[in-house]
Order: structure tokens, then C-alpha cells, then sequence
């Protein structure tokens, strides 16, 4: 099978509302123009399109049918979606490329979060038997999963607020973040809870915006990209989706996911954390030590555009590696209440590789 690198990464801006529709168009086509101005090709260049978002969250049905008034209607072309985040686009994209139907390929994601009630509209994902008739929402949810960690002594309130320091200044700076700047953990204390023991600011924020990532094969890759971001080890595991069912502070599936992959060496991992215990539960779990730079983008904590943050992650991670900026690094995106699916890429430079 044919090796697969990503070669390209567009990001819209992270903002709290947009102006336009719920089916992505807006978004998405100057991030097209972007791709295709970095990595030399067109439209015609491109084997397989894939891309990520939701249906509940656009408000109609087939709104990824709408989206692709963004990639033209001529010529015809190879498509197809997932009702989930981006970076399991990206998987079958992966796949489509691995198995030789084709040589490149665009994935994108998008998501118009501000269009509703977004807290009540992401409890659709649960068990529409047990669990979606309460209508718990997400923050709470989350809310128990950081109490579970609190009780069991595995994180405390001062750790959660550390991660969001920290997340907050890597982000300072870069035009696409949509929180960032310099706040102090004892500050972050200070404030009152949002949904005990979460506060405002342990919340990633409500955020419109999208992601496109363009992967190519072998020297096809090479040719497109002097440094392609090579994909040594990609993979997804999920959990029960039944709450009750498993431990809120673990996350087996994220430590199989990554054993998969294979993570040792890794010197950077974009982790697609929307709670700020999140990102102490996957570090832990993943075993990244502490030497190992966590999401120097901000991550989703300066800006969570749902169905394409994980993708995003993906795609920061990449560009790190063809930058130059690190030679092994890993991307993890989730989907689902409280860490239910996790899906962990490992990328690598060429000289890695070698």
C-alpha cells in the first residue's frame, strides 16, 4: 500500500458568529483558494473529496450536498461524508488514497455552531433511548466527567485552570484563534462556575468556522510539497455510548487508538480537548511526558468550530512538520459526549522517516 502525507492545511478564522449559511459556502471557498494557491493544484487535480459535518447542527437535511456548491458543479467529482468530525473524513480519505483508487485528496470541515442552541442540539448524539429524552447537555456532561477526575484525585481545579492558561498564550498572536492572551491560572480561579465544577473559561467557546487538509501519495506528495507531513500511524476506537457504562476519567479507547499508532518520539501533539480536564485525561492516556509541547496552536480551547476542530488539529500538527518546526508529531480528534470517540494520527518529515 502507497504511503499517504498530508501536503496542504486552510483554517478559517475561530469567531463567535458568521453571517453566512449553515451550509459552509462562505467558509469554505476562500479556504479552497488557499489550499489550491499553496499546493499548486486545481480542482481537476483532485481524486477524492471528503468532508465532515452535521446535519442537526445546519438545521436541514443534506446540507453537505449544499456545501459542495463550494467545490463547483463541474466537473463531476468523487465524493462523500461523514456525519461526524472532519479527521474521520480525513480516515476515509486515507484509506480511498491507500488503496490505490486514487493519488490526492481534499477533506474539509465546517460548522456554523451560533445557528442554535448548540448545548441542547450536540445531546442528539446520545442514546435515544436512555439518555437524549433527558436532554443533558454537553457542558454537563463534561461537568461530570471533570468531577469524576476532582473526586478520584487524578486532576485538580488549579491543573484544569493551568491548561487554560497555557492554551489561551500559545494562541496569542495568531490571527484565527478566537480567545487568547495572557491570564494567569489564579485569575481563571477566581471565576465564578459555569456548570460545577467548570467554569466560563474551561468551556471551549462556541465558534463558527471550518478546515480543509489536502493528503497526497507517495511521489505525488513530493512532487506537490518539498516537506509533505508523511502518516506513519493512524487510528479510531470508540466507547459505549451508554454513559453508566464506562469510567468518566478514562479513556481506553484513546489509549488503544494510540498504542495503534504508534506515538513514541513525538515532540509536539495537537490534542482536540474541548474541556480543559480533557487535555490532562488524554495526556495521560496517550502517555505524552512532559517534555512533549501540547498544543502550541491553542487548540480547542482558543477557538472549537464543531466537525472541523479535530480536523484542525490534524492539520496544525502537519504544518509543524512542514514548517520544519518538529519531525514526529501527533494529532488527536474526539466526537461524541465525554471522549466517546478518539482517533490519533502520527505524522512524520521525510528525514524521520529515513
Amino acid at each position: 500500500m502507497t504511503d499517504v502525507a498530508v501536503v496542504g492545511f486552510a483554517q478559517a478564522p475561530n469567531v463567535r458568529e458568521t453571517q453566512g449559511t449553515t451550509n459552509g459556502v462562505e467558509m469554505l471557498v476562500p479556504l479552497l483558494q488557499e489550499v489550491f494557491t499553496e499546493t499548486g493544484l486545481t480542482k481537476e487535480d483532485i481524486g477524492f473529496w471528503c468532508s465532515g459535518s452535521s446535519d442537526y447542527l445546519a438545521g436541514r437535511a443534506f446540507s453537505f450536498i449544499a456545501a459542495v456548491d463550494a467545490l463547483g458543479a463541474s466537473p463531476p467529482i468523487n465524493e462523500s461524508h461523514v456525519e461526524m468530525d472532519a479527521a474521520w473524513a480525513l480516515y476515509e480519505a486515507w484509506l480511498k488514497i491507500r488503496t490505490g483508487e486514487v493519488d490526492t485528496a481534499l477533506v474539509y470541515g465546517f460548522g456554523k455552531s451560533s445557528a442554535g442552541d448548540l448545548r441542547r442540539t450536540l445531546a442528539l448524539q446520545l442514546d435515544p433511548y436512555s439518555l437524549a429524552p433527558l436532554w443533558p447537555d454537553s457542558v454537563s456532561i463534561a461537568g461530570l466527567q471533570a468531577r469524576t477526575g476532582l473526586d478520584s484525585g487524578r486532576w485538580t481545579e488549579r491543573d484544569m485552570a493551568e491548561v487554560v492558561a497555557r492554551s489561551r498564550a500559545n494562541a496569542a498572536g495568531r490571527p484565527r484563534a478566537q480567545l487568547s492572551g495572557e491570564v494567569s491560572a489564579s485569575d481563571l480561579l477566581d471565576e465564578p462556575y459555569l456548570a460545577d465544577p467548570l467554569r466560563k473559561h474551561d468551556c471551549a467557546p462556541i465558534t463558527d468556522g471550518a478546515s480543509v487538509v489536502v493528503l497526497a501519495a507517495g511521489d505525488r506528495a513530493r512532487d506537490i510539497h518539498a516537506a509533505p507531513a508523511w502518516i506513519s500511524g493512524i487510528e479510531h476506537r470508540i466507547e459505549s455510548g451508554q454513559l453508566g457504562a464506562r469510567d468518566l476519567d478514562r479513556s481506553p479507547s484513546t489509549r488503544s487508538a494510540a498504542h495503534a499508532a504508534g506515538t513514541d518520539g513525538v515532540t509536539t501533539a495537537e490534542l482536540h480537548a474541548p474541556f480543559s480536564h480533557q487535555e490532562i485525561l488524554l495526556r495521560e492516556e496517550i502517555g505524552l511526558g512532559p517534555d512533549v509541547r501540547v498544543n502550541p496552536s491553542g487548540g480547542a480551547l482558543a477557538g472549537n468550530p464543531m466537525f472541523s476542530a479535530g480536523l484542525s488539529r490534524i492539520g496544525a500538527a502537519a504544518r509543524r512538520v512542514m514548517d520544519g518546526q518538529d519531525e514526529r508529531v501527533l494529532a488527536h480528534a474526539t466526537s461524541g459526549p465525554a471522549l466517546q470517540q478518539n482517533l490519533v494520527c502520527v505524522l512524520d518529515s521525510a528525514a524521520r522517516r529515513n
